[in-house]
């Protein structure tokens, strides 16, 4: 599949026209449900294939990290493709069982980089890069699925880590 039929696709399979809340609390009159391009194989298999392109360009990575929810199935499709393996970040510590907020194995000095489904504001990767380095790791890089064009880059960035997409809202074609 070609990076334009994949964007197509993406956003033909995600795309949602509304009134819709996002994370950082503005409204939008549209939506790009991530659930509806993760969830499906024809779609996540070429995301991990193009993932795994600039997990190699963007170089050094010892391990991948995805954050609670949207990118437990980014960092397996990606990890399945590099080989490299990865960590789950959870929102919050979970009060049962061994209280983590990673899952997976996450060595003092690990370099990783995380991946993100759908990147706004930046602030749900800015408070993933701060758990993963709060655990030791070095974090290299964010590189999301999709950038909506609406501050994630500036907001990474300004953690001290590069920040990179597979496509943007312009890509997609997306208009407010």
């Amino acid at each position: 599949m070609n990076r334009q039929t994949l964007a197509d696709a993406i956003r033909d399979a995600a795309l949602l026209r509304g009134s819709f809340t996002l994370r950082s609390g503005r409204t939008s009159s549209y939506y790009l449900d991530k659930y509806l391009f993760t969830t499906r194989p024809d779609l996540l298999a070429p995301i991990g294939e193009i993932l795994a392109e600039r997990v190699r360009a963007m170089g050094g990575a010892d391990r991948l990290a995805g954050a609670e929810l949207g990118g437990v199935p980014l960092a397996t499709a990606a990890g399945l493709a590099t080989g490299l393996p990865f960590v789950l970040v959870r929102n919050k510590k979970k009060d049962y069982g061994t209280s983590k907020q990673l899952e997976g194995r996450l060595n003092e000095g690990d370099t990783v980089i995380l991946l993100e489904d759908v990147a706004t504001s930046g602030g749900q990767a800015a408070e993933a890069v701060q758990t993963l380095r709060d655990a030791g790791a070095t974090v290299i890089g964010v590189i999301a699925v999709i950038d909506r064009q609406e501050g994630a880059r500036a907001t990474v960035e300004a953690t001290g880590v590069k920040f990179d997409a597979l496509f943007t809202k312009a890509d997609l074609g997306v208009n407010e």
